[in-house]
């Protein structure tokens, strides 16, 4: 971060105060959380609430990615890109304006850091000592025994403990890459001036979202992917409407590539790529790294207390979110194959109810049984949740698929919205909700009405018999929900109505 930007220096007070004491521990914690990222805050402040004494460590920032290099900032410049996006498209909706549309790439930076700095009280050290109660110390986190970790010399006795440290970008061993000054999610935000070629190496969320944000922004922009498919995980329908998406951005992707090599030269940068076996150069001034996430389990002392654990998995858990030895548990991307921040969120409550007031099998959560919806927020959006139709298909689940393009949907057409589907996966011959993916405008909210029906157990017929307001996207749910009904009305069935209104007659 820079000291000197007014907003960082107001997010620092908040999140790594400077001169920050640490208090004297008086007696063993009911829980001590390693780590103050997403799982971390909501374990101490949940576990706090509930009559716990907490204990809560962090090294660096308060907040971990989600407030200081991630969700916050990243949403903060998707949406300046999209407004940007959308002035340059303002003529379709009869609004004309004089001169050309140009980001002020400076001006989007700051109002970015002023963002992060408006929702940085939410993390902040003082309010989790001073509104929650909680015991917040400042270091690097050790374990020395079953029951104590050690923080800046002082050792801390607990009940249990839960690990919550995140996870950082990972970096491909490519040659000549450690002799730039490549960019990560954890420094892109720190950038000045809007890079005149980015190359992105990764076609994951965070890949597509600052590649598409970036070109909006103004930069040459070269989104290499080394799979046949970006969002390797999406349906493949989703991943090739974005991919036109990127395309009329004017994004240059290179799907099936691979970046050989990188070096530095008096003008810049050079990368050698290779696509079918033959090799290419392309020249680019940035380079960002998306190509995924590491778990941060160095220097925690967990081969001391007999923690499980790799550098690619990150923390070994069960169902429960335990790690082997039973006093330890793990939540959030330190340990979770899905790293996202309701994710983490809710694997914390699900460690709070499972460490301190389980009754041995009794009250436990387990993490499997959480149904987590994600969202990857370039234009359209592309939410999901439940089951990919390829997944039943593994599982030997028949399914029936029922599909609404927003092209027919009239609050889309009013909007010139009309990219996208919605798409809902029911179990064969039934209306039971196996899974869904939308691709819209504002996919992320709507695929929680799925999330919420999937949770409490509402076919896909009933969802149907919800009145929706008119008109809105949502409504093409209603309206899925209404092809499944009229799935119902076999030649038998319409034959009984047709006999019984012909008797009424």
């Amino acid at each position: 971060m820079r000291p000197d930007d007014p907003f960082d220096q107001a997010l620092l007070e908040h999140v790594r105060p400077e001169g920050w004491r640490n208090p004297a521990p008086g007696g063993r914690y009911n829980l001590v959380v390693v780590g103050a990222g997403t799982a971390g805050l909501i374990a101490a402040s949940g576990a706090a609430g509930l009559g716990a004494r907490v204990a809560l460590i962090e090294r660096a920032e308060l907040g971990g990615d989600c407030l200081n290099v991630g969700c916050v900032p990243s949403k903060a410049l998707l949406r300046s890109a999209h407004a940007a996006a959308e002035a340059r498209q303002i003529k379709e909706l009869g609004i004309h304006i004089e001169g050309s549309v140009k980001a002020d790439f400076k001006s989007v930076i700051s109002r970015l850091r002023s963002v992060r700095a408006q929702i940085a009280p939410h993390d902040s050290a003082e309010r989790y000592r001073d509104e929650l109660g909680v015991d917040v110390y400042q270091g690097d986190a050790r374990f020395v025994s079953s029951n104590t970790v050690e923080v800046a010399g002082i050792p801390l006795d607990f009940r249990k403990s839960v690990i919550t440290t995140g996870a950082r970008a990972f970096v491909p061993p490519i040659p000549g890459l450690d002799q730039i000054e490549y960019l990560t999610n954890e420094n892109i935000f720190d950038l000045q001036e809007c890079p005149d070629h980015l190359v992105v190496l990764g076609g994951g969320p965070i890949g597509c979202e600052l590649a598409q944000s970036f070109r909006r922004l103004g930069a040459q922009v070269t989104l290499i992917e080394a799979a046949e498919q970006f969002l390797g995980k999406e349906d493949p329908d989703a991943a090739d409407l974005l991919f036109a998406s990127l395309q009329r951005d004017g994004v240059d992707v290179k799907l099936d590539t691979r970046l050989v090599e990188v070096s530095s030269r008096a003008d810049g940068c050079q990368a050698i790529i290779e696509h079918g076996g033959n090799q290419s150069k392309l020249s680019f001034d940035q380079i960002l790294v998306a190509v995924g996430r590491k778990p941060n389990v160095a220097g925690l002392g967990l081969e001391t207390v007999g923690v499980e654990y790799d550098e690619q998995r990150g923390v070994h858990v069960d169902d429960f979110l335990q790690t082997r030895n039973r006093n330890i548990y793990a939540a959030g991307d330190v340990c979770m194959q899905h790293k996202f921040t309701h994710a983490a969120d809710f694997a914390a409550r699900a460690v709070i109810q499972n460490a301190l007031f389980s009754l041995g099998p009794f009250g436990r959560r387990r993490l499997s049984s959480l149904n987590i919806p994600w969202c990857t927020y370039t234009d359209p959006e592309i939410a999901h949740v439940g089951l990919y139709e390829r997944e039943a298909v593994e599982q030997g689940i028949d399914v029936d698929t029922y599909v609404r393009e927003f092209s027919t949907v009239d609050r889309s057409i009013a909007e010139s919205r009309t990219t996208g589907f919605a798409k809902i996966h029911t179990r064969r011959g039934g209306d039971t909700i196996l899974g869904a993916t939308i691709v819209a405008h504002s996919a992320g909210d709507m695929i929680s009405e799925i999330s919420v029906a999937m949770a409490g157990k509402i076919g896909l017929g009933a969802l149907g018999n919800v009145i929706h307001p008119y008109p809105t996207n949502a409504g093409a749910l209603a309206q899925l929900g209404g092809d499944y009904n009229r799935t119902r009305l076999t030649p038998t069935v319409k034959k009984i109505f047709e006999g019984f209104l012909a008797w009424r007659r």
